[in-house]
């Protein structure tokens, strides 16, 4: 890069104000919650994949199956949090068909190459849930991010909703690093991409995960190397926590997903396909957690400091 060219990055970078305000009594925290969940909905991440996850709320929605605890990773969390607010399913479709993602993108250091500040993502989140709080939505929800200094999972369920979701999906060298009181935070693919673990730690008796990354039978033959070694090392953490799942819904969405409408609209209808397909595994899972009381296990999830 040319002296000129780099002085303009900087100039860039300077002029643009990477950061929202979020009083210190709003900060993502964790606190140990009072009551223990019985059916808790795990959604995973997966970037522009994660228009999957509606399809699925839209089956459980039309079989009044409502999970009492939403935990979702990076793309997960955006879209539980909208869940867990009270959005319905429908309403969700909506939004989805109508967002612009480069919003989410449009900052000056996007053009020099620079990773943005999330602060799109952070503002999209107050615009559509306002000033409100995570401890006030509906249902029970949980953001899952990574620690930066030690690649430790943390969980908030407490305080400002779109910086705990701006953390959540921090995804490195696409997002900057979040920072919630001293601490950095990376997006929770880096430590948990589908945290089913968790939600078992915080006492549900019942989990239903969604996964919505790619079969690594459909990786193109020309993908980059450190795609591949990325795929293969969330695949090894979803197949471990994947055994503490109740069902696992996994849908087919090929390696590659359109982020423009068709690729919206296909997303949403192959996952809302599975679902439907898995209706009697997921009522039974229902059922079982009706005739069930929450163990007495205290949570272990990371607080944040």
């Amino acid at each position: 890069m040319s002296w000129a060219a780099g002085a303009l990055a900087a100039l860039l970078l300077a002029a643009c104000n990477t950061t929202i305000e979020v009083p210190a009594d709003k900060l993502p925290r964790f606190e140990a919650p009072a009551a223990r969940p019985h059916v808790a909905l795990v959604l995973g991440s997966g970037g522009h994949r994660g228009f999957a996850h509606i399809g699925v709320l839209k089956v459980l929605e039309e079989e009044g199956l409502k999970p009492d605890l939403i935990v979702g990773s990076s793309v997960g969390a955006l879209v539980g949090a909208l869940y867990a607010s009270g959005m319905s399913a429908v309403e969700m479709e909506r939004l989805a068909l109508d967002l612009n993602i480069a919003d989410f993108f449009m900052e000056w250091r996007a053009i020099v190459g620079f990773p943005v500040s999330g602060r799109g993502l952070q503002a999209f989140v107050q615009r559509v849930l306002g000033e409100r709080t995570i401890e006030s939505l509906a249902i029970p929800f949980v953001a899952v991010a990574t620690r930066a200094r030690d690649r430790k999972l943390v969980a908030f369920n407490r305080g400002d909703i779109g910086l705990a979701v701006r953390a959540s999906g921090a995804s490195p060298g696409m997002f900057d690093p979040v920072k919630i009181g001293e601490e950095l935070y990376l997006d929770g693919d880096e430590a948990s991409p589908v945290p089913i673990q968790l939600a078992r730690q915080l006492g549900a008796q019942v989990v239903i995960a969604v996964d919505v990354s790619a079969y690594a039978e459909t990786t193109p033959p020309d993908v980059p190397k450190e795609w591949i070694e990325k795929d293969a090392r969330r695949a090894r953490q979803v197949r471990l926590e994947g055994r503490a799942a109740d069902v696992m819904l996994h849908p087919d969405l090929g390696y590659y997903v359109n982020p423009q409408e068709p690729g919206r609209r296909r997303a949403m209808a192959k996952a809302e396909s599975l679902a439907r397909e898995h209706l009697p595994e997921i009522r039974a899972a229902f059922d079982r957690a009706r005739q069930s009381r929450p163990t007495a296990r205290m949570p272990s999830a990371e607080a944040s400091r």
